[in-house]
């Protein structure tokens, strides 16, 4: 892997740069994966285990909790097989839905949620090896509708300033064994493979095409087949620890974070994250579509960027103390609305009422469409429905 990619986010840069964040991660048992190290790593600096990453549909991982089908269901490799998860403290909330198909009508559903509920500040999304294989063998034209049924729907629920990566599938095995090779489809084995590649060119277009961001993992792993392991389908827990990096590399960039590589010689950072302002946003040129870029799948984020500015300084794993950056910093469960329906954040103990958090600008470096962000404090989204937020 290039050394752009080389690359160790800490857990508590972990914790604080997804800090009042609400991310959402769909797709198959491999985005299970990702949503687990994602997990794992805002609690502690440690790798997933051989049986977490095989485990499914369990009752409880590393204290968060299964809220709907697994184990509380049928467990089962079908089309239909259900897994909702979640994993929620004061400051984070981590969402995953296992799907098999990129748009249908439990995805629909899906996305209902997302509407009426709690908008995420981050999509992580992949579906790919189930819809080339399982559906219909012809899997082209049905697969492009569907892909562009999602990310129509997608961008209408959706608040314009949430990130939304891509995720394209990593390389295959050119045998593939295991649970998810059902019998009636173990003759595609050999060439699932070659549908893959071509099913990411659409993926990764179309993607780019609605304005979303593009994280193309198969070109990042294809000289780290060693990881796959041995279904060749899967991958081990330090490439998955990998991916987790990339991702919150690519977020701290969307949202014009210095992310500071910890294992980085020569250099003394007594910061953890440091949020950048640019004062002059008419010297940045704007990132080019994929189709500009030479190479479809080469992410934008790889580009060395000068950050210039100012911005609160963030020490070990506690909140920012300086005032103009206190608020919007609290607990999910301190919050109040008034009779107008707006939100407000308690502060402490002291019964006052701290306004919305400030926002920052966006990278568009990464982010392909910048838009201001709303001001408003994170989990306290006033409902009109006042429908209620299942965990």
């Amino acid at each position: 892997m290039r050394e752009a990619c080389m690359r160790t986010v800490t857990h508590r840069q972990a914790s604080q740069l997804l800090h009042n964040k609400f991310v959402v991660v769909l797709g198959d048992s491999i985005q299970r994966s990702v949503y687990k190290d994602l997990v794992l790593l805002l609690q502690r600096d440690s790798y997933l285990s051989v049986s977490q990453l095989k485990s499914k549909g369990e009752l409880s991982f590393e204290q968060d909790c299964l809220v709907e089908g697994g184990r509380l269901g049928h467990m089962n490799n079908g089309t239909e097989y259900r897994e909702v998860r979640q994993y929620r403290t004061d400051h984070h909330l981590v969402r995953f839905y296992f799907i098999t198909r990129v748009f249908s009508r439990y995805m629909e559903s899906i996305l209902a949620d997302f509407k009426h509920d709690l908008k995420p500040d981050v999509v992580i999304v992949n579906s790919c090896v189930w819809d080339v294989s399982r559906y219909n063998r012809k899997w082209v034209p049905e697969y492009k509708e569907n892909l562009n049924n999602f990310f129509v729907q997608l961008k209408a629920v959706l608040p314009e300033e949430s990130l939304v990566v891509w995720n394209m599938t990593m390389p295959l095995g050119k045998k593939i064994i295991g649970g998810f090779l059902v019998p009636e489809i173990q003759d595609m084995g050999p060439t699932l493979r070659y549908d893959v590649i071509e099913a990411n060119f659409y993926g990764a277009m179309l993607a780019d095409a609605y304005g979303l961001d593009v994280l193309d993992l198969h070109f990042l792993f294809r000289f780290s087949l060693q990881h796959r392991m041995n279904d060749g389908v899967h991958w081990n827990a330090l490439a998955h620890r990998q991916i987790t990096c990339l991702l919150l590399a690519h977020a701290a960039q969307a949202w014009g974070v210095e992310l500071p590589n910890p294992l980085a010689t020569g250099k003394v950072r007594t910061w953890l994250l440091d949020y950048k302002q640019t004062p002059n946003q008419s010297d940045y040129r704007p990132a080019g579509s994929m189709a500009d870029s030479g190479h479809y799948g080469v992410p934008v984020w790889q580009q060395q960027l000068q950050y210039d500015g100012f911005g609160p300084h963030f020490y070990e794993n506690e909140l920012p103390t300086l005032s103009q950056f206190s608020t919007g910093y609290f607990s999910f469960e301190n919050k109040t609305t008034d009779n107008g329906g707006n939100c407000y954040v308690r502060s402490g103990g002291n019964g006052r009422t701290a306004p919305a958090a400030p926002s920052w600008p966006g990278n568009n470096f990464v982010m392909k469409q910048k838009h201001t962000k709303r001001q408003y404090n994170p989990y306290a989204r006033y409902n009109p429905n006042n429908r209620p937020y299942r965990y």
